[in-house]
């Protein structure tokens, strides 16, 4: 049983991984920090956390502290997982790993050096409906994959969020378009060649609030996306294959309480004769990770994706950046 610390208050610390990690087979939440002790406090007695740190460095000091989960906002990413490996603790951080692909090669090269685990926090590739669908590609059910189409979308207008503010890495890529970066590249297993975006962004904030993007496999097979921060509330993934499609209704936050389906169709017709529902059983995908995790730390399980993943993700992420200011294909 491991003992995790978090690093700050953040939300989807409170809604999700302090839950998963309380729910865990092999860990639970025994210390939380924030650089104000009050709020440390207030935020400890709420999810019934016994130690509050007023400090990220004193967190990161307790000898009682076995693992951190790194929850900060974009910019703290690379640089407290950094401390927090340098003070003896693995880290599970919050995706994006960084802000972009040198940043995170600055990390991989601290992580080499303290030789400690680290993973980036894609919980979805832990859910049973993102590995039935690679199993179905596997397959060679769907034939040949040819296109992915994402869609990732919710409305946050709040000036004090930090999904809002640019200089803390705010911005609708950074925060959900890299989800259809990573599951892509975990269907197609193969690594993009080049990438082009079309970026609107909000007048007030400067943080992207409207981004497309196409993205270009080895072979042919393309990713197409959207993601937004001020659109309503959607996820929904199809895959296209030269045998049949398989449309994934609730992509990237399927309610860990209920069944997920995936749809499969042959495509014999147009009015979905060759359908076929595929009902996967209740997962918390965010428990899942966190389990798997903690495996990895205790040396009973192969280690997750390592960083140079995380490195292949980001330069997506850069390329589509670039080409916001060449109007250019970009390639990787």
């Amino acid at each position: 049983m491991l003992n995790w610390g978090i690093l700050g208050c953040a939300g989807i610390a409170r809604k999700a991984m302090i839950p998963a990690i309380t729910g865990s087979r092999n860990g639970r939440v025994a210390a939380v920090a924030s650089r104000d002790a009050v709020k440390a406090r207030a935020f400890a007695d709420e999810l019934r956390i016994a130690q509050a740190c007023g400090s990220y460095d004193e967190l990161l000091r307790d000898p009682s502290v076995d693992v951190i989960y790194n929850p900060l906002p974009n910019h703290l990413h690379v640089p407290m997982t950094i401390a927090a490996l340098a003070a003896g603790k693995p880290v599970l951080c919050e995706k994006p790993l960084g802000l972009s692909a040198a940043e995170v090669q600055l990390l991989q090269a601290a992580q080499r050096r303290f030789g400690l685990p680290v993973a980036e926090a894609f919980m979805v590739r832990f859910h049973p409906q993102w590995q039935a669908a690679r199993d179905l590609v596997r397959s060679g059910r769907l034939g040949e994959l040819r296109a992915i189409h994402t869609v990732f979308t919710y409305f946050n207008a709040d000036p004090d969020n930090v999904r809002n503010r640019p200089e803390l890495g705010g911005g609708g890529l950074y925060d959900v378009g890299c989800y259809a970066i990573n599951t892509a590249r975990f269907l197609l297993e193969a690594e993009p060649e080049a990438a082009i975006g079309l970026f609107e962004r909000d007048p007030a904030f400067g943080t992207d609030r409207l981004t497309s993007g196409l993205v270009s496999f080895p072979g042919g097979a393309r990713l197409a996306f959207t993601c937004a921060t001020q659109a309503a509330l959607t996820q929904e993934a199809l895959i296209i294959g030269t045998k049949g499609r398989l449309h994934i209704p609730v992509a990237f936050n399927p309610p860990p309480d209920m069944a997920a389906t995936i749809v499969f169709d042959d495509c014999r017709d147009l009015i979905g004769t060759g359908r076929e529902v595929i009902t996967l059983p209740p997962a918390d995908q965010y428990r899942l990770l966190a389990e798997a995790f903690a495996d990895t730390v205790m040396g009973q399980a192969a280690a997750l994706e390592d960083i140079a993943s995380s490195i292949s993700n980001m330069r997506v992420l850069d390329a589509l950046l670039r080409s916001a200011a060449t109007g250019r294909w970009e390639t990787l």
